[in-house]
């Protein structure tokens, strides 16, 4: 009688054992699947940056489009190797060689707001170190501050292919930056392209460089009265940097840990239920033992 006691003891002990393992397992199992979802869906939710440096000889042409408002542009030019020739008779224009476009169209953010712009094709040569020199004059000075605002473009030909050039303006401004150079100054540009392609899209972004040189004005006095504005664009390097945003989730690996998670909660549930039955068997035989013995007293 006691050593059964004590065997049915024993077995209830190591079944609430079992249990206590089988509960301790779940709650990893769920813990790790909770964790391979959240991890998974931080991945999906944030890709990793892969940059790659391409080098090229040359850039397609970008559109560098000019608002000069009431000033007036007086030469646009291209030169070679950084050089620039000494200025001859600045603030009068000169002959020029760009290929220049006039578009006028609405702002895309003040619809009554009708802007004048006048597009230049950019420079295109890395190699030799193309640049474009302009040359703006403005004769009203009772401003405090005088800027002519500029955008840069990816492609001038897309502006050239357009089949309406004032939506493609409008479409530009929507999603380039603005830039400003002053007056009084020479302005150097140093271009660079980003490019940032993802699963689906692919976006253009370009960073520049620039500094600035103060202009000696030599002319006489009474001319002086109209400012100057000098800008220089360049590429900076020949260099074009690609950004690619590379999803590193997968979901066939997750697909598979989440598999194997929950073929543990089956087996340990069928475990539970093998052990919950036999905890039942266990107690019916234990009091029909106890019936039969007490009847066997009586």
């Amino acid at each position: 009688m006691p050593m059964r006691f004590s065997k049915t003891c024993l077995k209830n002990v190591f079944t609430v054992v079992l249990i206590f393992i089988y509960l301790l397992l779940t709650a990893v199992a769920v813990f790790l699947a909770y964790q391979t979802i959240s991890d998974f869906l931080e991945k999906l939710n944030n890709p990793v940056m892969s940059v790659i440096y391409e080098e090229v000889d040359s850039f397609s042409p970008p559109g560098i489009a000019l608002y000069p408002g009431k000033a007036q542009l007086l030469s646009c030019r291209h030169h070679y190797h950084d050089y620039i020739p000494p200025l001859v008779e600045p603030g009068k224009p000169q002959e020029g060689d760009c290929e220049i476009t006039e578009v006028t169209y609405f702002g895309p953010f003040t619809n009554e707001t009708e802007k004048k712009t006048l597009v230049v094709r950019g420079p295109s040569d890395v190699r030799n170190k193309e640049l474009i020199f302009m040359q703006f004059s403005h004769n009203e000075t009772e401003e405090d501050f005088s800027a002519l605002t500029y955008m840069l473009f990816a492609k001038f030909s897309d502006l050239i292919d357009s089949a309406n050039k004032s939506e493609f303006m409008r479409d530009c401004e929507r999603n380039y930056s603005m830039w400003t150079f002053s007056g009084g100054f020479r302005t150097w540009v140093k271009m660079s392209l980003v490019k940032t392609s993802g699963e689906k899209n692919e976006a253009i972004e370009f960073r520049q460089e620039s500094s600035v040189v103060k202009f000696n004005d030599k002319r006489p006095v009474p001319e002086q009265t109209n400012q100057l504005f000098f800008a220089v664009f360049e590429w900076r390097d020949p260099f074009m940097q690609e950004i690619r945003l590379i999803v590193t989730a997968n979901a066939w690996s997750s697909v598979a840990i989440l598999c194997g998670v929950f073929m543990a909660l089956f087996k340990a549930a069928n475990f539970a239920k093998l052990t919950i039955k036999w905890i039942i068997k266990m107690r019916k035989r234990h009091l029909r033992n106890k019936a039969r013995e007490l009847n066997q007293v009586n």
